[in-house]
């Protein structure tokens, strides 16, 4: 097998698969052979270690690896899916067979050739995390916990998470692509409790990317516990804002998961190809105002949405969605760019060699602004600043939606004047992002360990956005 060091080359991922590119060939003629246009093959490995410290103990270890290849046959909208633990070849041919009845009949397929497509490497790290043993990793639990305690004398409890993964893929295509990644994944999730008196507190904060043990260094820890403890302490000085339709400002950075779930759902191309989502007969339509634009991209380097191409092998991009207010582009896979006549966005992701791919988003984020942030919160003469957010729920055909606010600022005569607590926002995505009025020039991609769920399957992502005005949402705060 290759070294950590070596790059995930296509013969060192055959090597580490134990496959070559004979039987990759033979088996995606065998997935044709009853009629499909389209096959592929997603070989995947992927082992992960999770550890759990709480109150100066591990109370949770573990590794786990996971290895299989799925089979993918598609005929027109109609996708056959089968996949196999097992790489050797009768396995994997069962399954190629098992996917391939969803086609009718027999014909004779040639094996596709490949050809060599070098890609490009966004997440290079010095050492893959399956050789980075325990004993390396567990001292920054301990000085996260302790840099904790000594900041805040109130804090009384410590929860560190802990997760890292080495996953290596090989993709091979019908059409000819042969392509292989491997995608290292990390996170640390930092919980405190604080008690004054009998008042009681609780946030946090976490940081994450496609990086190596050397990226979490003194500096980003300190960071990490400074944030957690500044969100936790404010609490206590926190009020609940009144209720009512207001102004909100979206503060830069966390406030992308609103963008996330709220809008950029509903403009994955296979909810509009099934006329699911509002957006379904907008193309070139404007659905913001100008100084909105809003980009999905694979290509920053390190972040969780980073990809050096997708799960179906395709070449991934910076797909700009809405410019300059104006809806131009959905996200796409192979299935949805057909239909539409179109080229594939690099959307196409799947969880693992389980699951089908599908669109997804990678790093969604709106752009700069003309504005400054000290403006934008000059222009509101009532309202809230929302800064950090948990547990939303989103409809995502309409783009309802409901966030909880875990911290923010209440706005008053265009000052910032007290920090709040237990607030929701209600709104709908769609008329959310029409009611966009000023953008600020303070883009902050958020490293947080964001996780996008969809149809059951979970992909890791990035968001981001600059400060932003929305004329107008409901804040379910304190009543009058």
């Amino acid at each position: 097998m290759p070294s950590p060091s070596d790059s995930f080359s296509v013969d060192a991922a055959c090597a580490w698969f134990g496959v070559d590119r004979a039987l990759c060939a033979r088996v995606l003629a065998a997935a044709l052979d009853r009629g499909g246009d389209y096959a592929d093959l997603y070989f995947q490995h992927r082992r992960a270690c999770s550890i759990h410290l709480e109150d100066g103990l591990i109370s949770h270890a573990s590794t786990s690896v996971d290895r299989g290849v799925g089979i993918r046959v598609v005929r027109g909208d109609q996708t056959g899916y089968a996949y196999s633990e097992d790489l050797e070849l009768e396995p994997i041919l069962h399954a190629a067979k098992t996917a391939a009845a969803i086609a009718a009949g027999n014909r004779a397929v040639e094996p596709p050739g490949f050809g060599l497509r070098l890609s490009p490497d966004l997440y290079p790290i010095a050492e893959g995390w399956d050789q980075i043993e325990l004993s390396r990793k567990l001292p920054l639990l301990s000085r996260i916990e302790g840099l904790a305690h000594a900041r805040e004398s109130a804090i009384v409890k410590v929860s560190v998470g802990w997760a890292d993964a080495d996953e290596r893929v090989l993709v091979a295509t019908s059409t000819g692509e042969l392509r292989a990644d491997r995608r290292p994944m990390s996170r640390i999730g930092l919980t405190l409790t604080a008690k004054r008196g009998d008042e009681v507190q609780s946030g946090g904060s976490n940081i994450a990317g496609r990086r190596g043990l050397d990226w979490y260094d003194a500096g980003r820890l300190d960071e990490l516990v400074r944030d957690a403890v500044d969100r936790t302490m404010i609490l206590f000085e926190a009020v609940r804002p009144p209720a009512g339709e207001m102004p909100v400002v979206l503060a830069a950075g966390a406030s992308g998961i609103l963008l996330h779930e709220a809008i950029g759902h509903g403009m994955e191309a296979d909810f509009n190809r099934k006329g699911v989502s509002i957006y379904a007969r907008m193309l070139g339509e404007r659905v913001a105002a100008e100084c909105v634009t809003v980009v999905d991209s694979a290509l920053h380097p390190y972040e969780r949405g980073a990809l050096n191409f997708d799960d179906e092998a395709s070449e991934v991009e910076r797909t700009v969605l809405v410019d300059g207010g104006i809806l131009r582009s959905y996200l796409h896979d192979r299935i949805s760019a057909r239909h539409y006549g179109v080229a594939s966005t690099g959307s196409g992701r799947r969880e693992s060699f389980r699951h089908v791919p599908m669109p997804r988003m990678r790093c969604t984020y709106m752009e700069n602004g003309p504005h400054a942030r000290e403006e934008i919160i000059a222009s509101v003469s009532r309202g809230i600043l929302a800064e950090t957010f948990s547990n939303g729920q989103v409809q995502i055909g309409a783009g309802d939606f409901t966030f909880y606010i875990k911290n923010g600022w209440l706005i008053e005569g265009g000052r910032l004047t007290a920090p709040i607590k237990d607030v929701n926002i209600i709104g709908n995505g769609p008329q959310a992002l029409r009611d966009v009025t000023m953008v600020a020039n303070d883009l902050k991609l958020d490293t947080g360990g964001w996780t996008c769920g969809k149809d059951g399957q979970s992909v890791p992502v990035s968001q981001g956005m600059p400060t932003a005005l929305v004329s107008k949402l409901t804040v379910g705060g304190r009543h009058a």
